[in-house]
């Protein structure tokens, strides 16, 4: 793997498009180390090997054989064993794959398992001893969320006077604040609670299964992130701090917030191969021909005029589904549109949209698995699409949907309110509520259904819409800037 002019960053992650990927997490580990390669870094990716990775497409090569360390410095005989795989891009950003058959090639998922912890310590831990006889380090190591947060702990720890690491400085990266371990961070008891102050346990002690991996990341690293400027004021405030606004208020000097972007190669309506009608901003009348595959796709009434709304959204509780179930009826009977979903997860969501099919057939249909080509037919056949979310500290789908011409309808929340400026006269590209209530989202939607009347105006809003510029190349510059503090930041006492 060669090298390259300019800063070693190493991304440390539990998933990375193309290798695997299952939510959010995997297109940023994709798209930013990319685009932090266009502006001179040398940005490389390190995740597990996971059994679902297909060799075949992603031809890896074993690099590290037999790499020998002891999880705990303390337990001589919790000796583990593990390759060291690579992997490089043809655009010349690399990727690491750490190998254990037990922890990673035996299992079906990524996440859900009782021994995650175990896990993701391991992984960190492979992670560093790796790095020490690796013959290319990084300057910077940006640790993503909880399952990674063992990373800096490790590094401002143990690794403190490892002559190989000691110089190595660590960014924290928070995605989402709410997923903290695997247990209920809102319902510990005193004895079980974890102030990341204690050393990292040995693998055979149950406390493993109680550590507070984003508590952790957020004490021990130089610098911390979040993937946008709202999210990071946010998260300093109780009601979206989920308990750690305490400490993060005592590192507010170290926490910034870059809003993630997207990848034009990946998402551009003009060359996707999974619409059936490419389009782009100068070409509308195209994009007016996948409505009809939209509605014939999910059993819709067959109309080019019926104003379409889309979700594509992980079905839980942070995404606001509440206040659709609360006035959904209330919509139906007294708006004339269509409403298609995309998504998994709770099941009493996926329950209350099967019901919205059979009370309103030919407008309303659903698909409730995990279908990585079907949101590109709804973003570029819906007029809308709904996004009404509790918290939201970036996401990509406002972003990949004005990218592809449907306009967001979406609470003014993290990032959110960051990408989408709200309608008013001539200006503004979505239709944004602030309250979470859900009658200010359906004020909005009224607002998005009159405005859908007039055609031109409509069409005016969608042009602006598709020229927004979300390209990672800006995001990656802000990043580049964090990489220079962090390396300038002086070490803590611990």
């Amino acid at each position: 793997m060669r090298n390259r002019k300019g800063k070693k960053i190493l991304f440390v992650a539990t998933e990375a498009a193309p290798f695997v990927k299952v939510g959010g997490l995997g297109e940023v580990m994709r798209s930013l180390p990319r685009a932090l390669g266009r502006v001179g870094y040398d940005a490389r990716v390190m995740l597990p090997k996971y059994a679902s990775m297909d060799l075949g497409k992603f031809p890896m090569t074993r690099i590290v054989e037999n790499l020998r360390f002891v999880p705990d410095a303390e337990d001589p005989h919790g000796l583990f064993v593990c390759n060291v795989l690579a992997y490089e891009h043809k655009n010349g950003n690399g990727a690491y794959f750490l190998e254990n058959l037990e922890y990673f090639e035996k299992r079906a998922n990524v996440y859900g398992y009782a021994d995650d912890p175990v896990r993701w310590v391991l992984f960190s831990k492979g992670v560093l001893e790796f790095l020490k006889q690796s013959s290319w380090r990084p300057e910077v190591i940006v640790a993503s969320d909880w399952q990674t947060g063992f990373v800096p702990d490790f590094l401002k720890r143990q690794y403190a006077h490892d002559p190989a690491l000691s110089g190595v400085k660590t960014v924290f990266a928070i995605h989402n604040i709410y997923y903290q371990g695997m247990f209920d961070h809102r319902f510990v008891s005193e004895t079980a609670f974890d102030t990341g102050h204690s050393t990292i346990p040995e693998f055979s002690d149950p406390r493993l299964l109680q550590l507070n991996g984003m508590r952790r990341g957020i004490l021990h690293a130089d610098l911390i992130t979040t993937v946008s400027p709202s999210y990071a004021k946010e998260i300093l405030k109780p009601e979206f701090g989920e308990g750690l606004e305490e400490l993060l208020q005592e590192k507010r000097s170290k926490l910034f917030g870059v809003l993630n972007g997207l990848d034009y190669e990946e998402f551009n309506p003009a060359t996707d191969p999974h619409i059936p009608h490419p389009f782009s901003e100068k070409n509308l009348p195209e994009r007016q021909k996948n409505k009809p595959k939209l509605q014939e796709r999910f059993g819709l009434a067959q109309d080019p005029n019926a104003f379409t709304i889309g979700i594509v959204s992980r079905m839980d509780e942070q995404k606001g589904f509440e206040l659709i179930m609360e006035i959904a009826d209330a919509l139906f009977e007294n708006l004339d549109f269509q409403m298609v979903a995309v998504g998994d997860g709770d099941n009493k969501y996926r329950l209350f949209f099967q019901e919205l099919e059979k009370k309103y057939p030919g407008r309303f249909g659903g698909h409730y698995f995990f279908d990585a080509d079907l949101p590109r037919l709804v973003f570029a056949g819906a007029d809308a699409v709904l996004i009404p979310s509790r918290f939201e500290p970036c996401g990509l789908v406002q972003m990949e949907a004005m990218r592809y011409g449907a306009i967001p309808i979406a609470r003014s929340t993290g990032g959110l309110a960051d990408s989408i400026e709200n309608v008013s006269g001539a200006n503004g590209v979505g239709f944004m509520f602030e309250k979470f209530n859900a009658y200010a989202l359906l004020i909005a939607v009224v607002r998005a259904r009159e405005a859908f009347n007039n055609k031109d105006e409509w069409a005016k809003l969608v042009r602006r819409a598709m020229k927004k510029d979300f390209s990672w190349e800006h995001s990656a510059k802000e990043y580049g800037r964090l990489f220079d503090l962090a390396h300038a930041e002086q070490p803590e006492r611990t």
